[in-house]
């Protein structure tokens, strides 16, 4: 089960990524964590099409998240 404190934090890594996403029109939502190891996103707008989008989840998502909960080991994006 997941701790709300690790929610919380990650909750604060998306919203500190969140506006740089909106510029270009997309945004991200927390769909779940697993094992307090692996966070599923769901990219949505602009960013599900973007070729690009991969690059910014590893780059920009997961390296945020990190800072934020170091325990997470991978952001993964999910389609729904």
């Amino acid at each position: 089960m997941t701790t709300p404190e690790l929610i919380i934090k990650v909750e604060e890594a998306l919203e500190e990524i969140r506006p740089f996403l909106q510029n270009d029109g997309g945004d991200i939502a927390l769909v779940s964590i697993v094992d307090e190891k692996i966070v599923n996103v769901q990219l949505k707008g602009a960013c599900v099409g973007c070729s690009i989008n991969q690059m910014t989840l590893k780059s920009g998502v997961e390296m945020t998240i990190k800072k934020y909960a170091p325990q997470i080991e991978r952001v993964v994006s999910i389609s729904q």
